[in-house]
Parts: structure tokens; sequence; C-alpha cells
């Protein structure tokens, strides 16, 4: 006698958030896949709904709840059986999601890889049992296997962190709060997870953490990241490596020197300095200064003359006179930064910075934050400009339709900078093809396929 068939249960997965939560996110579909759920696209008709949501700041947050109230909303129309929520904002708002009416589970950090049988055991509670499970635990003692991923970037690039957590304490950042201190994953852990990703197909690498270069540190060791850089350097079939997420402070002579001789090690160094002024920095219990930081920027642009810097900065920091946002401007003028991005201050529950004096007004928050990027773009249109007629190596990133694709060249980040129009170019993705800078489109590069 055949047994009764099983129901096959969907699951509508919504990911958010930064590339750390993009790696979190790729190893839970792994598990509910291999659980033998079905991934439904149509997260408004499924099943079960997992929202892996980002905390960092308030945007972020909004972003987040207002997907966790249209899942929940869903439900309550009969679309959708259960409401998961995971992710920063599970780990940092635990107690106050446990409030939400509708949210069947909120998942920790900790509990990223359990997320299938949480799934199965929320599945069991009827709508009369009800009740909301929370599965937030402590995460300093955590360090994550990344390996087994279901990626959701293309093949031929993927992300790779190498630790968790944040010992800098920046009075701004709720990251210590969330992720807890830094942890280095064991470095044969990391090679093997890079081997795993350039054997499925990768042939580009982001190096991600919340503090790059500090890797290896909390455990004694003080060039760990070269001696990590160096050793995946050997891995057949890995054509770029991408440092993200540097902090100043800790760029030293050795990491120069191991990205300016790397053949593989592209010249592309994404490095957060968040201001310039002596006192803000200060306030923000930052380490670096104003003079190292300048002194950095010249050391990398004497080792590197191509270099491609990308940096991030904080407008309206609580204090910031009118000279210390000049300072702040005219930096920008100097360095010349061929990426920046910039946020307002969010004055963010239960950081140091949220209870300073002399709080800025959001209305010139926002103004000193639209005077950054409005100068930015004018330097970004300079470097843009000066890049026509040149020829560059690109990275098809999609092919077609037509004869047209698009791609990057080594100074554009995967979806955080702009991209590459490639004309008369019929490569797949994956693929490395010559192209000639012919114009600009906004921040794009129009090239043609040589």
């Amino acid at each position: 006698m055949k047994g009764k068939q099983q129901k096959v249960v969907t699951v509508g997965f919504v990911a958010l958030g930064c590339p750390k939560n993009i790696v979190d996110s790729e190893r839970m579909l792994a598990g509910i896949g291999g659980a033998g759920f079905v991934i439904s696209p149509d997260v408004d008709n499924a099943d079960v709904v997992v929202i892996n949501t980002c905390g960092f700041i308030a945007p972020a947050k909004e972003e987040a709840l207002g997907a966790i109230a249209q899942a929940i909303e869903q439900k309550q129309k009969g679309s959708v059986r259960k409401v998961i929520v995971a992710g920063c904002l599970s780990q940092r708002m635990g107690d106050q999601l446990a409030s939400m009416k509708g949210i069947d589970a909120v998942v920790g950090l900790a509990e990223r890889d359990n997320i299938a049988a949480i799934i199965r055991k929320t599945l069991k509670k009827s709508r009369r049992q009800g009740g909301m499970e929370v599965y937030v635990s402590d995460v300093d003692s955590h360090v994550a296997d990344d390996r087994g991923r279901f990626l959701i970037t293309p093949a031929h690039w993927a992300y790779l962190r190498i630790s968790e957590g944040c010992d800098r304490h920046c009075s701004f950042c709720t990251i210590p709060a969330i992720r807890g201190r830094f942890r280095s994953k064991p470095e044969d852990m990391v090679l093997a997870e890079a081997e795993e990703l350039v054997a499925n197909g990768a042939v580009e690498l982001s190096i991600i953490a919340q503090d790059s270069n500090y890797y290896g540190r909390d455990l004694g060791r003080k060039n760990a990241l070269c001696e990590l850089l160096k050793k995946m350097e050997k891995i057949g079939g890995l054509d770029w490596i991408r440092l993200m997420y540097l902090y100043p402070a800790g760029v030293d002579d050795e990491l120069i020197e191991t990205i300016a001789q790397s053949e593989r090690i592209v010249n592309y160094v994404d490095m957060p300095i968040q201001h310039i002024n002596n006192d803000i920095l200060k306030a923000m219990r930052r380490t670096d200064r104003k003079e190292t930081t300048m002194q950095l920027i010249e050391k990398l642009r004497a080792a590197m003359p191509d270099i491609v810097l990308r940096t991030t900065v904080i407008a309206g920091f609580p204090g910031e006179t009118d000279a210390q946002f000049a300072e702040l401007l005219d930096f920008i003028k100097w360095a010349k930064f061929d990426a920046l991005g910039c946020f307002p201050f969010f004055a963010e529950e239960g950081t140091p910075a949220a209870e300073l004096p002399d709080q800025i007004p959001e209305e010139i928050r926002n103004e000193r934050a639209d005077t950054i990027m409005r100068t930015q773009q004018e330097i970004a249109f300079e470097k843009i400009d000066a890049l026509t007629g040149k020829e560059l190596t690109c990275l098809i990133d999609e092919a077609g339709p037509g004869d047209e694709a698009t791609g990057r060249y080594y100074g554009q980040a995967p979806h955080i900078d702009s991209i590459c129009h490639i004309k008369g170019c019929k490569a797949n993705a994956g693929d490395f093809v010559k192209v000639k800078v012919i114009a600009a489109s906004d921040y794009d590069l129009v090239c043609e396929y040589k």
C-alpha cells in the first residue's frame, strides 16, 4: 500500500542587507533547499516566508520592518501560513520583535544553520496553539562555516567572508552589539571555501568582514591577512581578489606591498574613513587621524598609481560644526576618491553617539550629506572622463541581448559601483574581454569590444 504523499512546502525568502548578510542568506537557502523545501520566488503566496533582516541603521530597520509587515499582511489574508524573521534585526531587537503579532519565529545569527529545523517546528504549531518562538543566543563563541552556499550572486563572482564581529567599538556603530566581538575564521576553512567557490565557477572573490585587515589579530597573528592572500593567489582559476572594508589605521606597509606586487589582488581598496576632523574622529572613537589618513592615501597612490579608492563618510555627526564639515568637504576635494558613499548620521539606540550632546537637526544632516554627494559627483565625472579612450580588461557580468554586454573593470566592485556597457560584445558571463572606453553614461562607462 502506498503511503500518503506529503504536500510540498514552499518557502519564500527575502534577503536584505550588506554582503555579510547575503552570505548568511545563501547559507540559509542551501539549508532550506537541502531539507526538501521548495524555494518559491513568490513571497506573497508561500507557505513560509523567511526574512533575513539588516538592523545596522535606521533605513535598514525600516526596510526590514516593511518586509515583515507585508508578510504579516499576506498571512492575515491567508496567502502565507508562517512568518519567520532572521538575521541582524532579530539579534538586535529580538525582544521587541517578539511583541509583533503575526511573527511565528525570531531567529538570531547563531541559529542560522538551524533554519530548516526551525521551519519544520514552526509548521507543526497550529493556529490555535499560536505563540512565537525566539531562537536568539550569544554569538561571541560562534564562527560560521560558510561553505555549501546556494549563491544568489552570479556564479562567476562571490563574497568570501573571513571573519565575524568587530572589536573597534566606534561610537556610532551597532555592529559589535549585533555580531559580537571579532572572530577570525580559521585559515584552512577560508581557503577551502575559496576553492569551493572557484570550483563552482567564480573567477572573482570579494573579501569581506567587518574589519578585513584585523584578520588574525584576535589570534595574535599580525600579518595573517597578507599570508592568507598569498595562499589564495595560488588557487588556480581565481583571477581577481578584491579587498573590501579595510580600516585605515590597519593598512600597513606589508599589506600595501602585498597588493602592489600581486597579479591577482586588484588595485582597488575599499577603506571607510567616516570623517577627517580629528575632534570628530575622537568622538567617533576612531583610532585614525587626519594626518595619518592623508599620508596613507599618498602612500597607496605612490605604490599603485592606478589604484581605485572607495570610501564612506558620515555627515552631521553630533557636534559637527560648520568649520568641521567644511574641513571634511575640503578633504574630499583633495583626496579625489574614485567612489564615495555618504550617510547622514543616525542616532542608533544603544550607541554612545546617540547620547552625545549637540545632536545636529535632521534637515542639516541631510543637507550636508547632499552637499558631499554633489561634490563627489563632480570628482567622479572627472575620473570617468579621464578614462575615455583608455583600454581596459572587463569581466562580463551579463551577456546580451544582441551584441551588447555589461561588465566591470577592476575599479568597479559588484553591486556597489558603476558598470561598463560594452558594444559589439557576445562574450559570456564570467569571460574577460578587452575593451576601449568611448563615452560615459552618468556614472557608467560606455565601451566597445576590442
